[in-house]
């Protein structure tokens, strides 16, 4: 385009539109592989966020296997992960409606194998040698009390029971895995108040004829050592990730002695927020392909008897979810510009294929904004990182002098991250001529543990910092207009972006989707997988309330003076809707511009296409109105209540 036209940033007009977005996109994850075939679970906005279970076959033929109106999502932690596992062509998931077991055989139709009872069930696998299912349940039975975790073993025919325990007395359990010959069975387990990713105990027990689990011995792990991952090389070695260095490195137990593999500041491993999670996989004996994080995500092979790493080259600039088999890897790669997609590498060859992609939109990769890694000055002299997105769209150019609104980014969690994969909601905004910064603040994982360590006792404090430091960095450098800073995030994103707005004044306006307002009722009113997760966060409950109070923008309403508009899922389990039901009639009271959308249906993270459009479009009108510049095109107004 070699005349653009002039125009306001925020103004400029996109091809990057909600409607695109929803039609041509869908979440790809929890890969699995069965002889030459590969399977993954396909999340589809367009049916209103249902996961489906899909095959791909050797002859390329791709087949759906879960028929209308199943949907493959499990509840156990309300996060889910570890929704199937296949075997010989048979499939076996948690369906989200009823959560029971169903089988799916060659064919047929779906069959329930567990029964009608408060139950969920996770992380599957298929032990072929007594032809069986072991996974982890989580019990609801007893609504009086916090709901039981244990390991349970369950007949592929019908469990009227719910399925026979193997492993329990602990508080939570994770990732069953089962050794070649069937002879040993490692899992993970922890209790309250640890997270997976504060410490955990890797333990193996000695599996009995009889199908029942005999002694058992813990290998590794402890209060403050996070495991991950065990998995067992195909000649019964048995390796897993540890980050007792202060990063999540690979180990071996060989010959009772724990061996490190591949030393080095990287993390191979990552936060269990859900279950399912592969960052490495078995190509023989001594190698293995692994994911790793070291200034950006890598794929390499690794000898495991020299320690010899070496990377894969990939277009690729984000892995995940990586399996494999003595001839094929099987992994979700996506970059900038290059959106996730199932890919397929040739472990002889090198070779790769593309399975599938998540997007199927065809727009010019000149309206794509290509992220800039950064790091800035933060609080105590140290330094926090983000991805900067700077407005681009060729069609358009802004007036001379004219800085863009900037849109901060807070991740949810708060343990977790954000990477410079493919982001199609980043570029809805980048390309409309709004700057963005995801930002990585301290705590984030991918960086070690002493920066995820940040966030211990300081969640309110850190976060807001970074996020808050971040945005005055890119305002110094001249980068983005310092009058229009917004800020918006999810869950934990939205605690911090409440944060921000309630004890800060750099920023203009925000938008929180279902994000915290109150730690103390987050601390008395959610699931069992974080119910004790704020004592490491905060401090201590009740013992230390008043931070709780000092830290919780709805215990603050004299210093907020900022608008926002608030997305909500009525059907929210982790955080409720009164969270943000409390605010908004803060912000009423006080004559400030709000708006409230809420959504029946939804949960925790909105998985139907209808509300995703409708949530983002209401978000840039919001924007629009606060920030003060032109919409592009006509878009269905939000209710902003007190805009004057």
């Amino acid at each position: 385009m070699t005349n653009p036209v002039l125009a306001p940033y925020g103004s400029w007009k996109s091809p990057i539109t909600t409607d695109l977005m929803i039609s041509g996109s869908i979440r790809l994850g929890q890969i699995a592989l069965d002889g030459s075939d590969t399977y993954w679970l396909e999340g589809r906005p367009a049916e209103k966020g249902r996961s489906v279970i899909v095959r791909h076959s050797s002859d390329g033929a791709i087949t759906d296997l879960l028929p209308q109106p199943f949907n493959a999502r499990t509840k156990v932690h309300e996060y889910g992960g570890g929704d199937y596992v296949v075997n010989n062509g048979t499939l076996y998931f948690a369906n989200f409606s009823d959560q029971r077991v169903y089988r799916i055989d060659a064919g047929a139709a779906p069959v329930a194998i567990t029964p009608e009872a408060a139950y969920r069930y996770a992380d599957f696998i298929f032990d072929a040698h007594v032809q069986r299912l072991l996974c982890v349940r989580e019990d609801h039975t007893v609504s009086s009390r916090e709901a039981i975790n244990t390991l349970v073993s369950l007949s592929t025919e019908e469990n009227p029971d719910g399925g026979r325990v193997l492993v329990s007395g602990n508080d939570f359990y994770a990732s069953p895995c089962l050794s070649p010959d069937g002879s040993r069975l490692a899992w993970l387990t922890w209790n309250h108040s640890n997270m997976p990713w504060d410490g955990t105990e890797l333990w193996v027990g000695e599996m009995m004829p009889d199908g029942t689990l005999g002694s058992s011995t813990l290998v590794a792990g402890g209060l403050t050592e996070s495991i991950f991952q065990p998995q067992w090389s195909p000649n019964g070695t048995l390796h897993f990730i540890s980050d007792r260095t202060g990063w999540w490195n690979l180990y071996r137990v060989r010959a009772g002695q724990l061996e490190p593999l591949c030393p080095r500041q990287s993390e191979f491993g990552m936060p269990q927020w859900v279950f399912g999670l592969s960052t490495y996989a078995f190509v023989s004996d001594t190698q293995l392909i692994c994911w790793y994080s070291e200034n950006g995500d890598h794929l390499a092979y690794l000898n495991t008897n020299t320690g010899e790493l070496t990377p894969c080259q990939l277009p690729y600039s984000s892995i995940g979810d990586v399996h494999a088999t003595p001839e094929r890897a099987v992994f979700l790669g996506a970059s900038a510009t290059i959106p996730a997609a199932i890919v397929q590498c040739d472990v002889h060859t090198q070779q790769t294929a593309v399975l599938k992609v998540s997007s199927m939109v065809t727009v010019d990769a000149a309206y794509f904004s290509v992220p800039e890694s950064i790091e800035f000055p933060t609080e105590n002299g140290l330094t926090a990182f983000a991805y900067y997105y700077a407005p681009r769209n060729p069609a358009f150019v802004a007036p001379e002098g004219e800085r863009p609104p900037l849109l901060v980014m807070s991740h949810g969690g708060p343990t977790g991250s954000t990477s410079s994969s493919f982001n199609l909601s980043i570029q809805y905004w980048s390309s409309r001529g709004i700057a963005v910064l995801d930002v990585n603040y301290g705590g984030s994982t991918g960086y070690g543990r002493a920066y995820r360590n940040r966030l211990k006792d300081q969640w309110g404090i850190v976060d807001i910092d970074d996020c808050v430091n971040g945005a005055l960095y890119l305002v110094k450098q001249g980068l983005v207009d310092g009058e229009r800073l917004a800020i918006r995030g999810g869950s934990a994103g939205g605690y911090t972006t409440l944060g921000v707005l309630t004890f800060r004044t750099v920023f203009k306006t925000g938008a929180s989707y279902f994000g915290v307002s109150d730690l103390e009722g987050l601390a008395t009113d959610t699931h069992k997988f974080e119910s004790h997760y704020l004592n490491g966060l905060v401090g201590p409950y009740p013992q230390r309330v008043d931070l709780y109070h000092q830290r919780s923008p709805i215990y603050a309403a004299e210093q907020l003076a900022r608008p926002i508009i608030f997305f909500q899922g009525l059907d929210d389990k982790v955080v409720p809707p009164d969270q943000a039901e409390r605010m908004v009639n803060v912000l009423r009271a006080k004559k400030l511009p709000v708006a409230y959308v809420a959504y029946e249906g939804e949960g925790h993270g909105f998985r139907n296409g209808a509300n995703i459009k409708h949530s983002l479009e209401s978000e840039l009108y919001f924007y629009a109105k606060i920030l003060g510049f032109s919409l592009a095109e006509p878009m269905e107004p939000v209710t902003i209540e007190n805009l004057v």
